[in-house]
C-alpha cells in the first residue's frame, strides 16, 4: 500500500483548522483531495468521511474535558443528523455511477461550499452586531483596559456553559439537513451546522459552538462513513494518509480552540472555502485568481463600512494605555474613547 506523505501533511493543516473552528473538515479536505491529488469525487467523499469518523472524536474529547459542550443540543442534533446522513449516502448511490455521479457530487460540493462561505460571513456579521450592542450597553469611561476585559470578549474562551433554552424541533431539523448534505458531499458537519447553531442559539460562546459541533459530528460522520463503507467508493490508502495527518492536527487545533479566539482563522477559512467552491465549478485558474483578488480588496472595505454603521471605529486597533502605563492595542468607542478592546473583531 502506497503512503502519500504530501496528502498527510495537507490533512494535518486542514485538521488544525477543524480543531480551531469546528469547520472545514469535508469543506477543505474533500476539495483538497479532488483538486490537488486527483482523487475522484466519490472516492474523496467516502475516504474523507471514514477518516473523519476517527478524527472527530479526538477533538470532541478535548472539548468535553474543558466543559465546552452542550450535550442537550448534541442529542437533538443527532436525532436528525444520524438517519439523514445514512440516507444521503443512499441518495448519492441512487444517482448513478461513473462520470455522471462524480460530476453531480462535485457540483453538490461546490454548492455546499458556497453555502458554508455565506454562513461564515453571516456568522461574522451577527457577531459584529452583538459586540456593538454589548459595548454600547457596558461602556464605562472610568474603567481602563484590563486583561480581565480582554478575557470577556465575544470570542474569548471560557468553560462556563450558558443558560440555553433548547428548541428541539428546529435543532433536529438543522441536524437532518446537515446530515443529508454530509452524506452526499461530506461537507457540512461543521461548516453548515455550526452557522445554523449560531443563528438558533446566539448566546453560545465561540468555543462552545465549536465543542458542541465537534461532538455532535461524531455520530453524524460515523453514520455517513458506515454508509460509504457499504455503498460508496472507500480506499484504504487515502484514508490512512488522511488519518496520519488529521489526528495530531485536530488535537492541536482543539487544544488551542478551547483556550483562544479563532476569528482570524474563520476569515481565512471563508476565503479558502470560496476558492475551493470555484474549483468545484471548474472555474479557470485566471478567473479564480481575479475573483479572490476582488474579494480580498472589497471585503475589508465593506467590513469597515459595517463597523462604522454599528457605531464602531472603521479600524479595530488604536493605541492606548492601561492604568499601569503599559502600552496596549485597544479600541475607542464613542462612549468610551480609550478603553474598549476589540479582540474578536
Amino acid at each position: 500500500m502506497h503512503f502519500d506523505y504530501s496528502m498527510a501533511i495537507g490533512s494535518f493543516l486542514v485538521a488544525v483548522v477543524v480543531g480551531l473552528t469546528g469547520m472545514g473538515g469535508g469543506a477543505l479536505m474533500t476539495p483538497m483531495l479532488v483538486t490537488f491529488f486527483g482523487v475522484p469525487p466519490l472516492t474523496a467523499v467516502s475516504s474523507d468521511l471514514v477518516a473523519a469518523a476517527v478524527m472527530k472524536p479526538v477533538g470532541g474529547l478535548v472539548h468535553l474535558r474543558h466543559g465546552t459542550v452542550n450535550l442537550r443540543l448534541v442529542g437533538w442534533l443527532c436525532a436528525g443528523s444520524v438517519p439523514a446522513a445514512f440516507c444521503g449516502v443512499l441518495i448519492a448511490r441512487a444517482l448513478g455511477d461513473g462520470a455522471d455521479i462524480q460530476r453531480v457530487i462535485q457540483i453538490g460540493m461546490g454548492v455546499a461550499l458556497l453555502l458554508a462561505t455565506g454562513g461564515l460571513v453571516m456568522r461574522g456579521w451577527l457577531s459584529l452586531k452583538d459586540r456593538a450592542r454589548s459595548r454600547t450597553a457596558n461602556a464605562d469611561p472610568a474603567d481602563p483596559v484590563k486583561p480581565a476585559d480582554l478575557a470577556g470578549s465575544a470570542d474569548a474562551a471560557g468553560p462556563a456553559e450558558p443558560a440555553v433554552q433548547v428548541r428541539p424541533l428546529p435543532t433536529a431539523l438543522v441536524g437532518a439537513v446537515g446530515g443529508l448534505v454530509v452524506g452526499i458531499t461530506s461537507v457540512g458537519s461543521g461548516s453548515l451546522i455550526i452557522v445554523a447553531l449560531l443563528a438558533l442559539y446566539p448566546v453560545l460562546k465561540a468555543n462552545q459552538l465549536v465543542g458542541t459541533d465537534l461532538v455532535q459530528a461524531v455520530p453524524l460522520v460515523i453514520s455517513a462513513a458506515l454508509g460509504h463503507l457499504l455503498f460508496g467508493d472507500f480506499r484504504l490508502e487515502v484514508t490512512v494518509a488522511l488519518l496520519a495527518g488529521s489526528i495530531p492536527g485536530v488535537y492541536l487545533g482543539s487544544r488551542i480552540s478551547a483556550r483562544a479566539p479563532g476569528g482570524l482563522i474563520r476569515r481565512a477559512l471563508a476565503f479558502v472555502l470560496l476558492a475551493s467552491a470555484l474549483k468545484m465549478f471548474d472555474v479557470g485558474n485566471a478567473a479564480t485568481v481575479w475573483v479572490l483578488i476582488g474579494v480580498a480588496v472589497a471585503a475589508p472595505i465593506l467590513w469597515m463600512a459595517l463597523r462604522v454603521r454599528y457605531g464602531l471605529p472603521a479600524l479595530p486597533w488604536t493605541r492606548t494605555r492601561w492604568a499601569g502605563g503599559h502600552p496596549r492595542w485597544a479600541v475607542a468607542t464613542p462612549e468610551n474613547p480609550t478603553s474598549s478592546p476589540d479582540v474578536a473583531a
